[in-house]
């Protein structure tokens, strides 16, 4: 329930706090007084976008400012716009974003325009209408239909992807095999090039290697006086004096230690020319080989390691191409069994629907009936849709008749617009008690009615305000007298600026504005006394009245 709103520098209202109540808070005014102007600063602070256009000429930022019950807990909410752009959402005291603000605050009240009732002619608004009467019993068999759905449109496309991928494949298919025999009949392994390239350089310098190792071999240990022997007899004449000194010791210890390993070098390097014999023929199948790897390298921009994973890649495609038929198959059965799945849910939805509706039609009629429709049939027409959805099967239209003997029609194809916000109360009075909103906003729902049609709205307005807080902006004096609490919006200037104030009426001060309401600014005895026999008028019946509940 909404509490409390002060507006600060909000258009034409420099500074102006109401506080609301309990059931029926009614506000009136003369046309340009502002009434539009309060509803869009209540719109602002439950969320809607911030226009600059807002802040008052002169000032550097609007402020409002909202208290709101609900929960048992009270909420603070501020929206704060700059004359430069900026706004600031607050929830008690800290920042939040819009969308969290908005989102919050649609729990908390609901607001209707002159123009709300447009959502009736639309179709598509019809299912949700119904859906929410009893949505208790909805909501299950709607999620039900929502997860069936879900899965049968994955299936759906998963489905349309292989089919896709499969014509695609088949044009491919022949080129795959022709890359994947080729990749196959190459039989790459990781590193092969590496020591492709090595073998071929040491055979292509296996001649000029193979001298270089004889001859460093014969100087080493081939010679009248090869080093290797030289290096011996180093070794026994320093070993003879080693034990004269300790650097003499030294000297022996290097030189038999150069003597063996001179002595390892030349076995290596004897083994090393031993194997350096010279082969055309393995240099002509090293290259070759090399060839044949870079050409597939080049081909396809790809390391080995990279082409050995193509190989892989081309196998699996080509393996799950043979298989198409069988995932077909299986996709297709699973596709079938869910559908079928789908279509027992969406029954179930539209029976549920069905029940939900013929209850529906019954109490819209009465309703109907108490809004001076005294002739009307209200029916919800069922058809089935094309395919399946999300929300089921089943396309809901409103049909009315309102005069007698007159066919069942769309509401978009009879209805007035003054008719229209007579069936949207209707509608407001049935759905309401299951909303959950516990606060609603009407914002001169009384276009194109008066007479004894204002005042069946009125009452209509009374009795949801039994379980809701209403408040509602209107011109007419008929809907007015049903308020139980007034306010008055008056607009008044300087030389200078323009101000408007909202003023809580006593009960006096009401029957004075209903009598401004039928009369014009000039109020006489036989207007007052009017105005405060259409209050008394107002009075719900005893089964009717009992005090607004809190909600």
């Amino acid at each position: 329930m909404i509490q409390h709103i002060s507006i600060k520098d909000f258009a034409i209202i420099e500074n102006t706090s109401i506080d609301f109540h309990d059931g029926l808070n009614m506000i009136t005014g003369e046309t340009g007084a502002g009434k539009s102007i309060l509803i869009e600063a209540v719109s602002l602070a439950l969320g809607s976008r911030a226009d600059t256009a807002f802040v008052r000429s002169g000032r550097e930022k609007a402020r409002i400012q909202m208290i709101v019950e609900h929960g048992g807990s009270e909420h603070i909410i501020t929206r704060e716009i700059s004359a430069s752009g900026k706004s600031i959402c607050k929830l008690d005291d800290e920042i939040v974003t819009l969308g969290h603000l908005k989102s919050l605050c649609k729990k908390f009240a609901d607001i209707h325009g002159q123009y709300d009732h447009q959502s009736l002619l639309n179709p598509d608004y019809h299912i949700k209408l119904v859906d929410l009467y009893q949505k208790e019993k909805t909501d299950p068999a709607k999620e039900a239909v929502s997860q069936c759905y879900e899965k049968y449109a994955a299936l759906k496309t998963q489905l349309r992807k292989l089919l896709a991928q499969a014509d695609q494949d088949k044009r491919e298919q022949d080129f795959m095999a022709f890359e994947l025999q080729e990749l196959q009949d190459a039989n790459l392994q990781i590193g092969e090039d590496d020591a492709l390239e090595e073998e071929i350089a040491l055979l292509q310098n296996s001649e000029k290697i193979y001298e270089n190792l004889a001859g460093a071999y014969h100087i080493g240990s081939g010679q009248e006086e090869p080093v290797l022997s030289s290096l011996k007899k180093m070794s026994d004449m320093l070993s003879e004096t080693a034990e004269y000194s300790q650097e003499l010791e030294e000297l022996s210890r290097r030189t038999t230690e150069a003597y063996y390993e001179v002595e390892d070098i030349c076995s290596s390097l004897r083994d090393c020319r031993d194997r350096s014999i010279y082969s055309p023929d393995d240099l002509d199948r090293s290259i070759a080989r090399i060839e044949t790897i870079n050409k597939l390298k080049n081909k396809h921009g790809k390391s080995v390691k990279a082409l050995l994973a193509y190989q892989q890649q081309l196998e699996e495609r080509l393996s799950q191409i043979e298989n198409m038929d069988s995932a077909k198959e299986s996709l297709e059965k699973e596709l079938a069994k869910q559908k079928t799945a789908l279509k027992d849910a969406a029954d179930k939805l539209s029976k549920t629907r069905k029940a939900s509706a013929a209850e529906l039609e019954k109490l819209i009629t009465a309703e109907l009936a108490q809004l001076n429709f005294n002739d009307a049939v209200f029916s919800i027409s069922f058809q089935k849709a094309g395919a399946f959805t999300a929300d089921g099967i089943d396309v809901v239209e409103f049909l009315i008749s309102t005069n007698r003997g007159e066919p069942l029609k769309p509401l978009s194809k009879i209805a007035s617009g003054g008719e229209m916000s007579r069936i949207m109360l209707a509608f407001k009075k049935i759905t309401g008690d299951y909303d959950e909103i516990p606060t609603m906003i009407f914002d001169e729902i009384d276009s194109g009615i008066s007479g004894i049609a204002a005042s069946v709205v009125g009452r209509k307005l009374a009795e949801i305000a039994a379980n809701h807080q209403i408040i509602c902006i209107t011109h007419l004096p008929q809907i007015a007298a049903f308020g139980h609490h007034n306010y008055k919006i008056e607009k008044s200037a300087d030389e200078t600026m323009t101000y408007t104030t909202v003023t809580a009426l006593s009960q006096q001060e009401k029957a004075e504005e209903i009598a401004r309401l039928l009369g014009g600014a000039n109020i006489t005895d036989t207007t007052l006394k009017s105005a405060q026999e259409l209050i008394a008028a107002s009075t719900l019946p005893p089964d009717q009245a009992g005090s607004p509940k809190k909600p």
